[in-house]
């Protein structure tokens, strides 16, 4: 994490409002009373006639003018007492009581200024869906594999523990075969879908490379050997069968998840694996390619030749929905970078190593580390407060972008 003088006096107020709590950002000030306003003018105009979208951009902004109201009250009764503590003829016994209450108010102004900074940050339009956890092995031969599976139970662990509803969409073996139960050969790729609502909001820190330090069991001088796993987290999209909610028209061509399906080659093939029934004897897998991206999905774990498409559908759909979001941030990032030197920590960029023999588990994001490695690996609280770790980082990293550009505006 950066140190505190990397920061300018406005951003370590709006992170850090302890530190100074009559403090805050006066870019993100200005921010919060122009949504006030805006808020304002929404009301009135739904006092003139209902509408869908009025109604819920002022519940968007809700939140933001409820902070803020809460901030001017407690920012004004911190000025009174602060006033009557200045004030030499002010009686001592007021002063005393003054004195007593002052850091009481402190606080509550630090915790009303962080409230306020938090309400201002954009919700990702993805939050509201549930995920699709895709792990691949990177460098490192078997041991990657093995890392790779252990990650997947991980995960499926994590998901039990907070009953956050998930199965397993694809599972391939080296020879390919999509039969994690009967399989002894190293994992080649797995992709979990977390059900849930809101699982992307929650999981969407783990994207990235994780790295793993340890001796494997095939080592016979036991030496530590260094390998690594890719974990990418996608939006899952509703299939046909389910209601769109929130994500919207697929037909609309301006949706994220929008594909025009001349634009994508179907294939059907015979299933790969290792015998049964049904498994080499009938044309029950797919495998689409979306021509202009050139991106290609597989899938062939089920026996029906309909349920397979429609599991491709989905995925393909979720990985240029997330491709067409990054492609829109990348401006922001751009000028990120150039203005405060914060780099994108994307799939990438090795986010995480678990080093085996110190049973230790640091995220190189958030600058955390645990020494309860049996724990995370095992989808435990530990595994969470790491996750909880992450996601303050990248709120803050939301925020320094968020002044960043409210100056610019300014400016």
């Amino acid at each position: 994490m950066q140190s505190s003088e990397e920061y300018p006096s406005e951003l370590m107020f709006a992170l850090y409002p302890t530190a100074a709590s009559e403090h805050l950002s006066p870019a993100l000030l200005s921010k919060a009373r122009a949504l006030a306003a805006e808020h304002e003018n929404v009301s009135k105009q739904l006092g003139e006639g209902f509408s869908i979208n009025l109604a819920k951009k002022l519940g968007q902004l809700s939140a933001t003018v409820y902070a803020l109201r809460e901030w001017d009250q407690l920012k004004e009764s911190h000025r009174e007492l602060d006033d009557l503590l200045r004030d030499p003829a002010a009686d001592s016994e007021l002063r005393a009581l003054a004195a007593e209450d002052l850091q009481h108010s402190t606080d509550q102004l630090a915790r009303a200024s962080q409230s306020l900074t938090a309400s201002l940050v954009p919700q990702h339009p993805f939050a509201h869906l549930p995920c699709l956890i895709e792990i691949r092995p990177g460098a490192g031969g078997s041991e990657a594999a093995l890392f790779a599976a252990d990650l997947l139970r991980m995960y499926r662990a994590y998901c039990a523990r907070n009953r956050l509803r998930c199965s397993l969409i694809k599972y391939e073996d080296a020879e390919g075969a999509a039969d994690p139960i009967g399989s002894d050969l190293p994992l080649a790729e797995a992709i979990l879908e977390v059900e849930s609502e809101g699982a992307y909001d929650m999981l969407r820190c783990e994207a990235g490379v994780h790295r793993v330090q340890r001796v494997p069991a095939t080592e016979s001088k036991g030496r530590t050997h260094t390998s690594a796993a890719s974990v990418l987290v996608l939006p899952s999209f509703p299939g046909a069968d389910e209601k769109q909610g929130e994500a919207g028209d697929i037909n609309d061509s301006s949706n994220d998840y929008y594909i025009d399906p001349k634009e994508v080659r179907t294939e059907v093939m015979k299933a790969r694996g290792s015998g049964g029934q049904h498994v080499n004897t009938t044309d029950s897998a797919i495998r689409l390619t979306h021509l202009p991206t050139k991106t290609v999905v597989s899938i062939q774990d089920q026996r029906s030749q309909s349920r397979n498409r429609d599991k491709a559908w989905k995925l393909l759909r979720s990985r240029l929905a997330q491709s067409r979001r990054e492609a829109r941030e990348e401006e922001m990032l751009q000028m990120r970078r150039s203005v405060v030197g914060v780099a994108k920590v994307g799939r990438g960029d090795k986010i995480r190593t678990y080093n085996w023999s110190q049973q230790r588990v640091t995220d190189h994001r958030s600058g955390f580390s645990v020494h309860d490695l049996n724990d995370v690996i095992g989808g435990g609280d530990t595994l969470a407060k790491v996750m909880e770790s992450v996601r303050n980082w990248s709120l803050e990293q939301e925020v320094k972008a968020l002044i960043v550009g409210e100056d610019r505006i300014e400016s």
